[in-house]
């Protein structure tokens, strides 16, 4: 079994900053994706940026690029998502996802708002 921990969500305000952090545990493979996922309201899930176990990053939402960064503490087993120039349309429910062999797993999800 895998545990995903998410922290860091929480309010703020438009142009501001926050940094989610996502610490895995369990029995881990040496390779695995893990990243973010998020969903808003009435919305579908969407990949925001993942990271594999060989560095490479990949980011699905074009919105966020240039504005968040994701990165890898040196046990690979924690991943963190530096988002900068957050915007009203960055609320959401953000997910950590870990993808080992065909197996998927989630954490609870910390809310993020942006709102003045």
């Amino acid at each position: 079994q895998v545990q995903l921990v998410e922290s860091g969500g929480g309010l703020v305000q438009p142009g501001g900053s926050l940094r989610l952090s996502c610490s895995a545990s369990g029995f881990l493979l040496d390779n695995f994706v893990i990243g973010w996922f998020r969903q808003a309201p009435g919305k579908e899930r969407e990949e925001v940026a993942c990271i594999s176990s060989s560095d490479e990053r990949t980011s699905d939402a074009d919105s966020v690029k240039g504005r968040f960064t994701i990165s890898r503490d040196a046990t690979k087993s924690t991943v963190f998502l530096q988002m900068n120039s957050l915007k009203p349309e960055d609320t959401a429910v953000y997910y950590c996802n870990l993808r080992m062999g065909f197996q998927s797993y989630w954490g609870q999800g910390t809310q993020v708002t942006v709102s003045s």
